[in-house]
């Protein structure tokens, strides 16, 4: 028996928004004095757990902090020797905040086979819902644009509710889903959403296309990786 609800990660997940988080960190990095040439492979490194830790990371980088343990920072166990001015990465958020979301969609697109996936879910009669750490006006403008009509709820960072991988957004999303946690689902890419599905006591599927390589999912380790949307299709339908 499959699950009845499937909650999705948005970066790395269902949306390639490489180009998009490329482009706007660097062009808020700019207008800010810092350095501001990285890569989307080092971007890649600096999103999962939201803007201010993306910008503390690549801060951190740019001041000699090794790319091997930026996973650490925003953690518990965040070095004492990365980025520390929370004035400057607010200062910087607030040129990135707005640049990021007028440009969201210029890069941005599903990956291979989502869009279908999504319509075999819902045929299915399986709720489908987001839940983001990116922040949430850009969640619901990519709902809206890439996705319309795809999901039952979607939900990105937003003041008032803590950010993945504390369970906070999950629960806001099975309380309006209204189904019992046992029988969904959360599928992600990264260390951020393994963390987030274990903290709200369900299944986590995790992704090897996104901003993770397989080799670093296998390393933590997680519960299950899928290498394309069928294969995803039939963990979420299949249940196994």
């Amino acid at each position: 028996m499959g699950y009845k609800a499937a909650v999705f990660d948005m970066d790395g997940t269902i949306l390639n928004t490489l180009g998009d988080l490329t482009a706007s960190i660097d062009y808020a990095l700019e207008k800010t004095g810092h350095e501001h040439d990285f890569t989307e492979k080092n971007v890649a490194y600096f999103f999962g757990s939201g803007v201010y830790v993306a910008l503390k990371r690549a801060l951190s980088v740019e001041q000699g902090f090794p790319y091997e343990k930026l996973d650490l920072i925003g953690t518990d166990k965040e070095p004492d020797d990365c980025f520390k001015d929370d004035d400057e990465i607010e200062r910087i958020s607030e040129i990135y905040r707005p640049y990021y979301d007028a440009h969201c969609a210029d890069k941005t697109g599903p990956y291979p086979g989502i869009l279908k996936l999504m319509d075999d879910l819902h045929s299915s009669g399986i709720k489908t819902a987001v839940v983001s750490n990116k922040p949430d006006t850009a969640v619901q403008t990519l709902v809206a644009d890439m996705f319309p009509g795809a999901f039952d709820f979607s939900l990105g960072e937003k003041k008032g509710i803590k950010r993945k991988p504390a369970p906070d957004m999950v629960n806001e999303c099975l309380r309006v889903l209204n189904i019992p946690r046992e029988d969904c689902v959360y599928i992600g890419d990264s260390e951020v959403d393994f963390a987030t599905g274990q903290n709200s006591d369900m299944h986590v599927i995790s992704v090897d296309w996104g901003f993770r390589s397989h080799e670093y999912l296998e390393r933590i380790p997680v519960e299950k990786i899928v290498s394309n949307a069928e294969e995803l299709r039939k963990a979420i339908m299949e249940n196994n």
